[in-house]
């Protein structure tokens, strides 16, 4: 039986460290080896897709298979699927998308990770995999890969939010699941611990989504109106 997850326990501290590690690693190449850093790219893309198939095998193997870890509807499964669109092809929005998920929500989820587990198991590194990915894919392609958040993009991104949240909270009325966490709070501490109860959370993440939102996109504002 595997040991149960502690944030900040020395696994999860290596992880963290490991993140900040592949992030270097990622803008080094992209500025000394460009065809190396397209490769590289083109791998962490291919894992983020992975990250879904392989989270099920491990959570069907562990007998924990259920509709709420079945299916890539999380807020971070949009982030990581729109990462490896970012990173093999540079779709302006996907980039955005991972940018602003991957900030706002995903580097949360790795920071407090909503996690049973601790390493070796399996679903240990599937879930960060796709949450550490996440976050240094959403930096590496506002920085090295030279696709920054368009003007307007928050209004944008507010809008992609509001699709996915209506989206999503059909699909778990139909299917009794909690994808988003729109229908109660992560069982692990989170921020979402200080939003007050439900349903008056969501109001409080939405709000608190448009202010992530605004203060991440304020350096490229600051930017354009440099130039």
């Amino acid at each position: 039986m595997s040991a149960p997850f502690v944030a900040f326990s020395p696994s999860h501290q290596t992880v963290l460290l490991l993140t900040v590690c592949l992030w270097f690693t990622l803008a080094a190449a992209r500025r000394w080896w460009p065809g190396v850093a397209v490769i590289l790219e083109r791998v962490l893309g291919s894992l983020l897709l992975l990250s879904w198939p392989a989270a099920t095998l491990f959570h069907r193997q562990a007998g924990d298979l259920d509709l709420n870890n079945g299916l890539p509807f999380h807020y971070c499964d949009i982030a990581s699927i729109s990462g490896a669109v970012a990173l093999w092809s540079r779709h302006r929005l996907a980039c955005e998308i991972v940018y602003f998920f991957g900030l706002a929500g995903t580097l949360q989820g790795l920071l407090t990770p909503n996690l049973k587990v601790d390493f070796p198991d399996p679903r240990f590194f599937a879930f960060f995999l796709l949450h550490a990915g996440v976050v240094v894919t959403s930096l590496h392609v506002v920085t090295s890969m030279k696709c920054p958040p368009r003007a307007g993009a928050v209004l944008r991104m507010f809008g992609v939010t509001m699709l996915y949240a209506a989206v999503i909270g059909s699909l778990n009325a139909l299917l009794h699941t909690n994808y988003a966490f729109l229908c109660h709070k992560p069982e692990n501490a989170s921020l979402m611990d200080h939003l007050g109860p439900w349903p008056w959370y969501i109001g409080s993440l939405i709000a608190l989504s448009m202010v992530f939102y605004s203060l991440l996109n304020l350096p490229f504002v600051i930017a354009r109106r440099l130039k």
